[in-house]
């Protein structure tokens, strides 16, 4: 079994099939078990079980920036 890929939220990535609008480029904004992705043209939000968006990711458009994590900044 291979290691799944590494997501970043803001990653831009091109999918295989474009969106009806006429783009394939989608901006990632939650990641887990399930993706979820917004049209870089028209806005719309689609949810993607992990298994399938990573069959159908093409290409990483532009890395989104790792800061520490959820938690990041909080004071304890």
């Amino acid at each position: 079994m291979t290691e799944p890929l590494r997501i970043t939220l803001g990653d831009v990535v091109r999918m295989r099939k474009p969106h009806p609008c006429g783009t394939n480029e989608w901006e990632i904004v939650r990641t887990g078990m399930d993706i979820r992705l917004r049209c870089l043209k028209c806005g719309r939000a689609v949810l993607l079980p992990r298994a399938e968006f990573e069959r159908q990711v093409k290409e990483f458009v532009k890395v989104g920036a790792i800061i520490g994590g959820p938690r990041a900044g909080r004071k304890r």
